[in-house]
C-alpha cells in the first residue's frame, strides 16, 4: 500500500519531475502546481492533476503559500513535497502545511527555523560538539567600536555573512579594518533585500579550504544515518558548478569521523527527513558552516554511489515509516560527478533565457541526466537558470571523469548559450584531475579553463 494516496509537488523544473518519478514508483498520485508560463513543463503534463497557482513571478505563484495550500485542499492531496529552493526551507510554510492538516515532506518547522538562521545553527552545532569556524558568536552589533573589536579578535581576513542567507548570496570578504564598516553595511542591505533579514555575522575567512558536505537521513523514531560525503568545492561566487562523491583525498578515518559527528549532531537536535551538513575543510580539520534542511540539487551523486533513492526515502520517512537502512547497510561504490548545466553565457555567466531548438541527452554506462528541458522549450526569465544536471558514475574518479567527458561531448542543447563548454574545460584540467581543488580554484583558473575548451 502506498505511504500516501496523493502528493502535491510544490516546485517546478527538473526537481519537480524527479519527485513525480519517485511518486510513480511508490504508487502515489501526484498534483503539479504551476505558474501560467509553466503549463507545458513535463511534470505538469505527466501529473495526475495540475493546478495553476498564479502568474510567472515567483512571489505570485511558487512563493504563494496560500495558493499552494489551497491547491492541496481542492485536489485532496495528503502531503506536500517542496523540493529545493522556493519554500523548501521556509518554516512558516512548513507550519502552515501542517496546521492545514497536510504532511510536510521535510523536517519539523522548529528545526527548519533553528537551522535556517546561520548564527543559531552555529550555536546549536557548537552546543553538541561540532567544530565551527571562529567567528562573532552571533549577529554583529551596530556599534563600530564593537565591530572592529570582534574582527580584530577573529583576525583578518574575515567574511561578512547574512544570518538568513543562502545560495551563495550575502557574503563579502574583508581584508582590512578600513574596509570593514562599508562591507557590513552593504551586506546588511543585500541581506535585507534578498532574504528579508538584515542580520549579519562575521567568520574567519579561511584561505583555500574545500567545501565538503554530508548527506543525512533521519526518521521519526530516533534513527539517523549518513550516506557519505560530497565535495562541492568547484564554485564561482559561492555558486556550485560541479559536485562529486565521495570527496577525493579524504582518509577512511576522516570519513568515519565526519559521519559520526554529523549523525550525532542530527540526533541531538531531533532531526527528521533528508538533510545536509556543510563544512569547510582545511589542513585536516572540518568546520561546520550551515545545514540545508531539504534535498540538495546535488543529491544524484550520492544516489549513484549508494544505490539509494533519496526522494523515495524522504517520502517514506515523512509517512512515519522507520528508516529502511542501518548505517552498516550503506556501502559507497565507485565515484560520481554532477555537472550543473545552466542557461548562461559560459564566459560572463549572464542568464540566457530563450528558445531551445534542439536537445539530445547523452547515454551509455553510468550516465544519467535530470532535466525538464525539451526541444521547443522556451526558458522563461523568471526562475533559476538550471536546465539540466548531467551525472556520470564510474568505478573510480578517473573513470567518472572520462565518462563525463564523453557525455558532455555527446550533449546537445541548441538555441541558447549554456555552461557545458565550461564543464568540458574543467574535466580536462590536470589540477582538477589530480583532485587539487578548493573553493577558489575556479575563480583562479576560469579564463584558462574556458580557453582550453575551444
Amino acid at each position: 500500500m502506498p505511504p500516501f494516496d496523493k502528493i502535491l509537488i510544490a516546485n517546478r523544473g527538473e526537481i519537480a519531475l524527479r519527485i513525480l518519478r519517485a511518486c510513480r514508483e511508490l504508487g502515489i498520485k501526484t498534483v503539479a502546481v504551476h505558474s501560467t508560463v509553466d503549463r507545458d513543463l513535463p511534470h505538469v503534463r505527466l501529473a495526475d492533476e495540475s493546478v495553476c497557482i498564479g502568474p510567472p513571478q515567483p512571489a505570485a505563484s511558487y512563493l504563494n503559500m496560500g495558493a499552494i495550500v489551497s491547491a492541496a485542499e481542492v485536489t485532496d492531496a495528503v502531503a506536500i513535497h517542496p523540493g529545493y529552493g522556493f519554500l523548501a526551507e521556509n518554516a512558516d510554510f512548513a507550519e502552515s502545511v501542517e496546521q492545514s492538516g497536510f504532511v510536510f515532506i521535510g523536517p519539523k518547522p522548529q528545526t527548519i527555523r533553528l537551522m535556517g538562521n546561520k548564527t543559531n545553527a552555529i550555536e546549536a552545532m557548537r552546543a553538541v560538539g561540532v567544530p565551527c569556524v571562529p567567528g562573532s558568536d552571533g549577529e554583529l552589533p551596530e556599534s563600530s567600536a564593537a565591530l572592529l573589536s570582534i574582527a580584530k579578535r577573529i583576525g583578518y581576513p574575515v567574511i561578512v555573512k547574512a544570518a538568513g542567507g543562502g545560495g551563495g548570496r550575502g557574503m563579502r570578504v574583508v581584508h582590512t579594518e578600513a574596509a570593514l564598516a562599508n562591507a557590513v553595511v552593504m551586506t546588511r542591505n543585500e541581506a535585507q533585500h534578498a532574504f528579508g533579514d538584515g542580520r549579519v555575522y562575521l567568520e574567519k575567512f579561511l584561505d583555500r579550504p574545500r567545501h565538503i558536505e554530508i548527506q543525512i537521513l533521519a526518521d521519526h523514531h530516533g534513527s539517523v544515518i549518513h550516506l557519505g560525503e560530497r565535495d562541492c568545492s568547484m564554485q564561482r561566487r559561492h555558486q556550485k558548478i560541479l559536485e562529486e562523491a565521495p570527496a577525493p583525498g579524504l582518509s577512511e578515518q576522516q570519513r568515519r569521523h565526519l559521519g559520526r559527528l554529523s549523525v550525532e549532531a542530527c540526533r541531538q537536535i531531533g532531526y527528521r527527513g533528508a538533510g545536509t551538513l556543510e563544512f569547510l575543510y582545511l589542513d585536516g580539520h572540518f568546520y561546520f558552516i550551515e545545514m540545508n534542511t531539504r534535498i540538495q540539487v546535488e543529491h544524484p551523486v550520492t544516489e549513484m554511489i549508494t544505490g539509494i533513492d533519496l526522494i523515495k526515502e524522504q517520502i517514506l520517512v515523512a509517512s512515519g515509516m522507520p528508516l529502511r537502512y542501518r548505517q552498516e547497510d550503506i556501502v559507497c561504490r565507485g565515484h560520481a560527478i554532477e555537472c550543473r548545466i545552466n542557461a548562461e553565457d559560459p564566459r560572463t555567466f549572464m542568464p540566457a533565457p530563450g528558445l531551445i531548438s534542439a536537445v539530445h541527452a547523452p547515454g551509455g554506462p553510468g550516465i544519467r541526466m535530470d532535466s525538464h528541458a525539451y526541444t521547443g522549450y522556451r526558458i522563461p526569465p523568471y526562475y533559476d537558470s538550471l536546465i539540466a544536471k548531467l551525472i556520470a558514475h564510474g568505478e573510480n574518479r578517473l573513470s567518472a571523469i572520462a565518462r563525463m567527458q564523453t557525455a558532455l561531448n555527446e550533449l546537445v542543447i541548441e538555441g541558447i548559450p549554456h555552461t557545458a563548454p565550461l564543464q568540458e574545460a574543467i574535466m580536462v584540467d590536470t589540477a582538477f584531475q589530480r583532485g587539487e581543488i578548493d573553493i577558489g580554484f575556479l575563480e583562479r583558473k576560469l579564463s584558462g579553463l574556458i580557453d582550453t575548451a575551444e
